[in-house]
């Protein structure tokens, strides 16, 4: 498949290397590849890209043309823009991997968008065209695509949407990553439990003092 990644921080990286690592052909998307590039350091993206040259770099609307999927792994509060601008095929599986944090509400923060609504369906009526499923954002970013990691990998994984085929090419790449255990929600109504579970993980993040952990429904 041919899959473009939006977003080059930490869940974007892992997402793309991971997708590669089960044979994928990625594109990362962003703004301005030159300057995203020209960052180095340990944190910065020109290393990581050095130690990845078979992921290729490219603005978004580049990124996503002739993508079969699309991975949403922006930030939440720029992701509609973002989308709205990368002249994605209709008809294109985008997996949302991103959460509604209000950044401006301090740690732990809250939602801007809870209850009654999410930011899948957001994303949803937003851009009716696409196949929106819900997925993979309950976890750190090295779990997604290594969750053998953690317990051998014996956790749950949620996914959502309104389109069964569109989830059933999601679920195909999770087994692929090495997800034992996905469990599909329904419509994607489901991603308004899924998202509000980051208040409970933030909580434990405070309370762990570590990043690996996730949920697993025993039954």
């Amino acid at each position: 498949m041919r899959i473009a990644v939006l977003g080059t921080g930490m869940v974007g990286r892992t997402l793309a290397a991971g997708l590669h690592g089960i044979g994928n052909e990625v594109v990362i998307g962003t703004r301005d590849p030159s300057a995203t590039l020209s960052r180095e350091g340990t944190d910065g993206f020109g290393t990581w890209a050095a130690a990845h040259p078979d992921v290729a770099v490219a603005t978004f609307a580049e990124a996503t043309d002739g993508a079969d999927l699309v991975v949403n792994a922006l930030n939440g509060e720029v992701s509609a823009a973002v989308i709205g601008g990368a002249g994605i095929a209709a008809g294109t599986v985008l997996l949302d991997v991103s959460n509604p944090l209000d950044s401006a509400s301090g740690f732990p923060p809250n939602l801007f968008v809870s209850n009654t609504d999410s930011l899948a369906e957001r994303l949803q009526r937003a851009f009716p065209d696409l196949r929106v499923v819900k997925g993979l954002h309950t976890m750190t970013a090295h779990l997604m695509t290594g969750p053998q990691a953690l317990a051998g990998g014996d956790f749950s994984t949620f996914i959502c949407g309104d389109d069964p085929a569109a989830k059933q090419l999601v679920t195909g790449i999770l087994t692929q990553l090495g997800h034992t255990d996905v469990i599909d929600l329904g419509d994607l109504a489901g991603a308004r439990g899924t998202e509000a579970t980051m208040l409970l993980w933030l909580r434990l993040y405070q309370v762990l003092g570590t990043a690996d952990f996730t949920f697993k429904v025993v039954r």
